[in-house]
């Protein structure tokens, strides 16, 4: 993940600072932290199943869910440093223009609040602790 940090930041001509990533829409922070949970958890599942796509995706539902996003941020909420408590709680309220038909409005909150750490995480290029929290998503909140 560093590597493809690395290259956008080459194609951006300048790294994102800090300040920037903490002025954006919450919703833009939890569009590409969607993607970044999506890449951790795929990659995880093709490394430790040898299962068929149609499986991975049905086992990935347990990782990416809005339901098991809530859960795994409730398990590592006292975990997080009070900048990190302040983006979730940002992405949290933020008003979406939808709501899946699977979460109820609870868990696709804190779902987004969980996504835009994600991402906030990734554009500020701390990806040592975007790996940490990795794996706790991967352990269900418990690593």
């Amino acid at each position: 993940m560093d590597n493809v940090l690395e290259y956008i930041k080459n194609i951006m001509g300048n790294p994102m600072e800090e300040s920037q990533v903490k002025m954006m829409n919450p919703l833009v922070l939890a569009y590409i932290g969607d993607t970044i949970n999506d890449l951790l958890v795929r990659t995880y599942l093709i490394m430790t199943s040898n299962v068929t796509v149609h499986n991975l995706h049905y086992q990935a539902i347990n990782f990416v869910s809005a339901g098991a996003q809530a859960h795994i941020l409730e398990g590592i909420l006292e975990r997080l440093t009070e900048d990190e408590k302040n983006i979730v709680r940002r992405g949290r309220n933020a008003k979406a223009g939808t709501i899946p038909k699977n979460a109820d409005i609870g868990e696709y909150r804190y779902a987004t609040g969980f996504e835009a750490l994600l991402g906030y995480l990734y554009l500020t290029g701390q990806t040592d602790r975007l790996m940490e929290i990795g794996g706790w998503i991967l352990t269900g909140g418990h690593g």
